[in-house]
């Protein structure tokens, strides 16, 4: 099991366990309309933003639009960072330092994984790294391009520099515990992957411990009630 160190500060969000709503509408309208049906409802952690939003829009007017309804962390997924040359790490942090956190998902290699954990740190942000993504045909073993052995080697670089939050795929809970064996209990995972893709809330939750976060994006945002949906999705995960 890997033992990170305790240098990366304080919990990025403080439930032990929540929803983080993926914003990846189309406008600042709608933006706006599942923020403020969702802000209210207990389970509720952290809003994760992306490049739906922030390529058209930018990401001041994304983080005020936000920021009209609620002061939870706010989460930029690159969708995804940390892919690029060690170089530019600096440069993607001091463009995202309003921000609470961010994902990364460093498949470019341990030097880039360093360099930006190390940059992202400089300008206080909160590091999630990412390793397995939650498709068909992303490993080699299932047709995809990287090597079945990547993400236990992305994960545990993270953790011997200290990061603790760590993103899992939610629609294979065998994986999460296979990483959570890895990078022990208390690590802090964020699953996305449910519903629209296949998985279950409950068995990623018990699979992930006692500190987890489930990424919901389609399930919320396309739903007629969205404020009720949160309410009846978040029952899974604070239970």
């Amino acid at each position: 099991m890997v033992q990170g160190s305790e240098k990366m500060g304080n919990k990025i969000i403080k439930l032990e366990r929540s929803i983080i709503p993926a914003c990846d509408v189309a406008t600042l309208e709608a933006l706006k309309q599942l923020v403020s049906e969702t802000s209210d409802v207990e389970g509720i952690g952290a809003y994760k933003i992306g490049f739906s939003l922030v390529i058209p829009f930018g990401l001041n007017a994304v983080l005020g639009a936000i920021r009209e309804f609620s002061d939870l962390p706010v989460i930029y997924d690159h969708q995804k960072g940390g892919t690029d040359i060690p170089g530019t790490g600096t440069l993607f942090a001091q463009s995202c330092k309003r921000c609470e956190a961010v994902i990364l998902f460093p498949q470019s290699g341990p030097e880039v994984e360093k360099a930006w954990i190390e940059a992202c740190r400089e300008e206080e942000l909160g590091v999630i790294i990412g390793g397995e993504m939650t498709h068909k045909a992303f490993l080699q073993s299932d047709g995809g391009f990287i090597a079945d052995d990547a993400p236990e080697k992305i994960y545990k670089t993270a953790a011997s520099l200290g990061v603790k939050d760590f993103v899992v795929p939610g629609n294979k809970p065998d994986r999460i515990k296979t990483y959570r064996k890895l990078l022990g209990d208390k690590a802090v995972f964020y699953s996305p992957g449910f519903i629209a893709q296949g998985g279950s809330l409950s068995d990623s939750a018990r699979a992930a411990g006692s500190n987890w976060h489930a990424i919901l994006g389609r399930a919320l945002y396309t739903a007629k009630d969205i404020h009720k949906q949160a309410k009846e999705l978040a029952k899974f995960v604070l239970k």
